[in-house]
């Protein structure tokens, strides 16, 4: 098999992300999803590969590297079938819930034996935070909330900041209550590239980052705070609560449960590089349309992503489309790789504009030519 880049420098033995921090809602409208297309999805946490579902798709192959966060889909996938809606936000960690157990056991049954012994380990944490808080990313945004953000707001500003208000009035509120000097110095501490990597992400993703990790965390969070609804945005209220409450992501939505859940025998999942999946490709004549791929560029040097991307269009089907995002690493069509790929500039400015997952600076749709 191929390998890719980063499988040789980042820790692949632990839920990394416990729920997909990108915005399925972006994801879908970007790459239009069309009940004949074969989709490729980055699994991650397994919640956007589950979204893409909901459009009826003829098929989605999610792919990972690491298998803990293929156990994150399988266990998803086990709750769809067996759980209510009500019972599937509960065990998520969208709401509170008294016997998270009692919901894993009906999912327990479905899911094969190395999964099954996976998330027998990690009942006490399920039961704690729900499944889509159990990760290390997860975790590092919990400490957060219980140790950094008591010492700049009380619960009822955070309360306020969640709560709907128009657009002038979220400018007003930032400006004048949210935006203290002891707000800024902490979130400039918190979210350095070192502790970040320390305790968030892998330090291997920083490898290409170039400037300040924390400055760019700060204007991303100060237009999702002032500029988007942070009540209606999942990622930030789990962030400051540590849950969903009323703002679920895409997947977690009651309207969307039973288009996902009808269609759940058109998912597989496999521990592979994109490289190496591209190459099974290529041998067995399968050809994709639509691509979900995360962030993963940005984990390559510019040489092995413009390898990647051009592998992955040698699999595409003309007018297929590719949809990613940057947070600090710019990635996007190559000169050498132009003739073959459109981009989709206007769209992907606008679905950037309203993204509700905010820490990404540049989102990239591209189509197949």
């Amino acid at each position: 098999m191929i390998k890719s880049e980063v499988e040789n420098k980042a820790d692949f033995s632990i839920i990394r992300y416990a729920q997909v921090w990108e915005d399925a809602d972006t994801l879908l409208e970007g790459l239009d999803i069309q009940p004949d297309d074969v989709c490729l999805s980055i699994a991650s946490a397994g919640d956007n590969a589950l979204a893409m579902l909901a459009k009826g798709p003829s098929k989605v192959i999610a792919l990972d590297l690491n298998p803990a966060q293929l156990f994150c889909l399988e266990l998803r996938m086990a709750a769809y079938q067996t759980l209510e809606h009500s019972q599937l936000l509960e065990l998520m960690g969208s709401r509170a819930c008294e016997d998270r157990i009692a919901h894993y056991r009906k999912c327990r049954v479905l899911l094969t034996e190395d999964a099954r012994h996976f998330w027998d380990e990690q009942q006490q944490a399920m039961v704690l935070y729900g499944v889509g808080g159990v990760g290390k990313f997860e975790r590092y945004f919990r400490i957060f909330k219980n140790k950094i953000l008591p010492l700049v707001h009380s619960k009822r500003v955070i309360r306020e900041l969640l709560s709907y208000r128009p657009q002038e009035e979220r400018e007003q509120f930032f400006d004048c209550v949210w935006n203290t000097w002891r707000w800024r110095l902490l979130i400039r501490f918190f979210f350095s590239q070192t502790l970040m990597g320390k305790m968030g992400r892998d330090p291997a993703f920083f490898t290409y980052v170039d400037g300040s990790f924390s400055d760019h965390v700060f204007g991303k969070i100060r237009y999702g705070m002032r500029s988007l609804n942070p009540a209606v945005n999942p990622y930030l209220n789990w962030i400051l609560q540590g849950t969903h409450g009323e703002a679920l992501p895409f997947a977690l939505r009651e309207e969307n449960f039973k288009n996902i859940r009808d269609n759940l025998d058109k998912l597989e999942w496999h521990l592979l590089s994109t490289e190496s999946f591209a190459e099974r490709c290529k041998q067995e004549s399968v050809r994709i349309s639509k691509h979900n791929l995360s962030n993963i560029f940005e984990y390559m040097s510019e040489e092995n992503y413009t390898s990647a991307l051009s592998t992955l269009i040698d699999i595409s089907e003309p007018g297929a489309r590719l949809l990613y995002w940057n947070m600090m690493v710019p990635r996007s069509c190559p000169e050498s790789l132009e003739p073959k790929l459109k981009p989709h500039v206007e769209l992907a400015e606008r679905l950037h504009a309203q993204d509700k997952a905010i820490f990404y600076s540049n989102l990239i749709i591209e189509e197949v030519r």
